[in-house]
This record gives structure tokens, C-alpha cells and sequence, in this order.
């Protein structure tokens, strides 16, 4: 197994999926150990890991069944019990010396998990071997890139320690003094994040031109020790000391196939002085003579003097803040009378839409009332009409009763003048056929009469025709 001493300011790297453990010296002078890692996958990793960092062993090995973990290791059932009995802490008490079967059986449970020795990460196993110790980078002990009297700047990256080779992270470290800044520069390849190790100071990040203001924001803001702060790739940024205190701080940068190199904006390596003065002069809007200015009078680069800058830029911070803060208490305020008009107005419609809604319950209730009031209006006039119907048919039941009494009462009239009718027909009848019998006796004996004087006037005739007979007869013989 391999052990390295770690000091303050040593990097280190540990290959993905390895199965490590750190522990801290037990000495009580020596100051606590804290480690600043960062985790990223390979370059040609494209899947996510499945186990995160600082993963327990432990739960990996014993996630296994009894009988798994029994013919793995060899081990009786009652050790695997006993590993199974308690979970300890992710962080727990140094192993004393007396513990060497606990450390011999984490050996084992190393080796058995890795499968053997792993790119060299095992020398030596269950003690047969020494351990090989190696000592690692120290960024504290090596040469800066960069140092002025202003402080002085480290990056590391796979060129400069070979344990970065297969690694996409690279590490930075910059110590500025009092009253320094680190130039305006920004990353063309690199994204980093930074830890303050010591000190404060005050970060500038600045935004591009093109950039769509609710993406990004230029930022001010202060740092101190422990704080964590991140510049995308691209950003413009300057980090500052303040006046009374230095600012250190270290941290890890985005690697990809070519190296980064910082674009400084000052300085004898400005990426300004390599430009056309009079492309600059139209790109600022100003004349060459204001353009010689800007770039002649800055002779230093990288990390320059700045004596209250940082101070300036917490002013400019504060103001900022104070804006902001301002301009939130006014939106607030806003969003208040906005949200207290809209309670109003929803109020004001609530209020309306009540008056509304009472407004119509009474309406409502009137027309209701009125439909009520009609419908007892039609029912007393249809109990009226109803009861004038039963009067009128009660009165056409009268009228019909009288009527057929009146009836009645003319039939038996009618019957009764019939019959008088009849009586006095009858009698005359009986008078007239009286008085028939008696004309037709006083006719028959009238025509008796009349006929016996006619047979009496014929008898006659009939004897004076008979006597003018023979008288004609007597002349004719007389005569002849």
C-alpha cells in the first residue's frame, strides 16, 4: 500500500476509483489538517459515476450477503457478523499500534475490493512487504511563474507535475501583498474555482458585452479566508489585497488539450499592445495620442501595485449594495403599492362583485317576491276565476234547475193549455161535428129537398114536356 507524507501546500492526486484513507498526525503541536479536492471525470469518461466521492468502503464491501462475504474472504460467519455489528462515522480516531488486525483486515478488504495491486498502488499486503512512501508536490517549495514585489503567482497543470497527466483539473496559486492587484486578465481555455487561504481581498468579474444581463451580472464582492469563489471561462477578472492585509489564495483551473494562457488587458503583456493603435482608438472612440496614454505609463504586468484599490472596489461594492438594495426596497416598495392596488382593485372588485351579487340576490329575491306575488296573483285569480266558474256553474245549475222547472212548468202548461186546447178542440170538434151533422142533416134534408123539388120540377118538366108532346102531337094531327 502506498503512504505519503503530506505537508502544507502538497498536491496530490488519487486515480479515479481509488480506495484511500487519510489520517492526520497525532502529535498535538501540528496544526489540523484541511484538504482543499476537487473531483472531476476523466476526459474520456462520458458516463457519471455511480459511486460518489468519499464513498465508505465499508457499505460497498458489506453490501454483499453473509455467504458472499464468508467465501470471499474466508473468514467464519462470526467475523463477518462482528464487521456487521456497528457502522462507524466517515471520520473516526487514529488506529493506535495495538490495532494492527483491524489494519491488516482493511488491507485486506482494500485489496480484495481493487483486485490486487493497481497501477502500483499496492507494494505490500497483510504486512509481508515495507510500504513504499513517496513525497509529494509542494507548491509552497516550488518556483512561481510569476514574482514581483507585489507578490507573486503558481499555475501546475499536466506539464509541470505528471500526476496531472490523465487528470482535467489543473491548481493555481497566487500570494498578493498589501495594496496589490492581479491584473485584468481572463481564461480563453479555463474555468477556475479558488479557496482564500489567507487574508482578504475583493474580486472583480466582468461580463461581455453580448452577454444577456439575466445570464450573467458583473460582480463585486469581498473575500476572506475559507471563503470559495468561481470565474467562468472567458470572464475578465482582477483579484485585490486591501491595504492592511495580504490575500492568498489557491485553487483549481479546467484543463483541455492546449494550455491556457491568461490574457492580461495592462502591462508589458497586454494583449492590447499587440493590437492596431488605430483599431483601439476607433474601438474606444478616441484618438492614438489618448490610446499611447492608456498602455505607455504601465511598465509592470501580471500582478501590479494598487494601493486602495481594493478599498475603492469594496466602496464601489457597498454603493452597489446600497443601489441595489435601494433598488429592491423600491421594487419591493413598488411590488407593495402594486400588490396593495391589486388588493384594492380585487377588493374594490370583491366590493363590486358583493354590491353586484347583493344586487342581484335582491333583484333576485324581488323577482322571486314578484314571482310569488303573481303566482298567488294568478292563484287567488285562478281561485277566483275557479270560484267564479263554480258560482256561474252553480248559477247555470240554478238557471238550468229553474230553467227546467220553467220548463217543466211550461210543459205542464202547455200540457195543461194542450189539453184545455184539446178539451175546447175536442168540445169543438165535438160542436163542430154537431154543428156538421146538424148542417149536413139540414144539408141532406136541404138536398132531399133540393132533390125531391127537383125530381118534383123534373116530374113537372117531365109532365109539361109530355103535355107539349101531345099538344105537338095533337096539332101535327090536327093538322095533318
Amino acid at each position: 500500500m502506498r503512504d505519503v507524507n503530506l505537508r502544507k501546500g502538497d498536491v496530490y492526486r488519487l486515480p479515479e476509483g481509488s480506495a484511500f484513507y487519510v489520517q492526520s498526525s497525532l502529535e498535538a503541536e501540528r496544526e489540523k489538517l484541511r484538504i482543499y479536492a476537487i473531483f472531476t471525470n476523466a476526459e474520456d469518461d462520458i458516463y457519471e459515476p455511480s459511486i460518489g466521492a468519499y464513498s465508505s468502503i465499508t457499505d460497498v464491501v458489506l453490501g454483499f450477503d453473509t455467504r458472499v462475504l464468508q467465501a470471499a474472504f474466508k473468514v467464519p460467519e462470526d467475523v463477518i457478523e462482528i464487521m456487521r455489528a456497528s457502522k462507524p462515522p466517515a471520520i473516526i480516531h487514529a488506529v493506535q499500534k495495538e490495532g494492527k488486525m483491524l489494519v491488516e483486515w482493511q488491507a485486506r478488504l482494500l485489496k480484495a475490493f481493487l483486485g490486487g495491486n493497481r497501477d502500483g498502488f499496492f507494494h505490500s499486503i497483510n504486512g509481508k512487504k515495507t510500504k513504499k512512501k513517496m513525497r509529494a508536490y509542494n507548491v509552497l517549495e516550488a518556483d512561481p511563474d510569476f514574482e514581483n514585489c507585489n507578490g507573486w503567482s503558481l499555475t501546475v497543470d499536466r506539464k509541470d507535475l505528471h500526476i496531472l497527466k490523465h487528470s482535467n483539473i489543473g491548481l493555481f496559486m497566487v500570494n498578493l501583498t498589501k495594496g496589490s492587484m492581479m491584473a485584468p486578465h481572463w481564461n480563453p481555455r479555463a474555468s477556475e474555482i479558488a479557496i482564500v487561504l489567507q487574508g482578504q481581498g475583493m474580486v472583480r468579474v466582468v461580463c461581455s458585452s453580448n452577454a444577456q444581463e439575466c445570464e450573467c451580472r458583473g460582480m463585486r464582492y469581498r473575500v476572506k479566508e475559507g471563503d470559495i469563489f468561481a470565474v467562468p471561462r472567458f470572464h475578465p477578472m482582477s483579484q485585490m489585497s486591501f491595504n492592511n492585509d495580504s490575500f492568498v489564495f489557491m485553487g483549481f483551473s479546467t484543463l483541455t488539450a492546449k494550455r491556457n494562457h491568461p490574457q492580461f488587458l495592462v502591462g508589458k503583456k497586454s494583449a492590447l499592445r499587440i493590437m492596431d493603435k488605430q483599431v483601439l482608438a476607433l474601438s474606444f472612440n478616441v484618438s492614438n495620442a489618448t490610446i499611447d496614454q492608456l498602455l505607455k505609463p504601465q511598465r509592470e504586468s501580471v500582478i501590479l501595485d494598487c494601493t486602495s484599490c481594493a478599498e475603492e472596489e469594496e466602496r464601489l461594492m457597498m454603493e452597489e449594495i446600497d443601489r441595489e438594495r435601494k433598488e429592491e426596497e423600491e421594487a419591493r416598495r413598488k411590488e407593495e403599492e402594486e400588490e396593495a392596488r391589486k388588493r384594492r382593485e380585487e377588493e374594490e372588485a370583491k366590493r363590486k362583485e358583493e354590491e353586484e351579487a347583493r344586487k342581484r340576490r335582491e333583484e333576485e329575491e324581488e323577482e322571486e317576491a314578484r314571482r310569488r306575488e303573481e303566482e298567488e296573483e294568478a292563484k287567488r285569480r285562478e281561485e277566483k276565476e275557479a270560484r267564479r266558474r263554480e258560482e256561474e256553474e252553480e248559477a247555470k245549475r240554478r238557471e238550468e234547475k229553474e230553467a227546467r222547472r220553467r220548463e217543466e212548468e211550461e210543459e205542464e202548461e202547455a200540457r195543461r193549455r194542450e189539453e184545455e186546447e184539446e178539451e175546447a178542440r175536442r168540445e169543438e170538434e165535438e160542436e163542430e161535428a154537431r154543428r156538421r151533422e146538424e148542417e149536413e142533416g139540414a144539408t141532406r134534408r136541404e138536398t132531399k129537398k133540393r132533390r125531391e123539388e127537383e125530381a118534383r120540377r123534373e116530374q113537372e118538366e117531365a109532365w109539361k114536356q109530355e103535355e107539349e108532346r101531345q099538344r105537338r102531337a095533337e096539332e101535327a094531327a090536327a093538322k095533318g
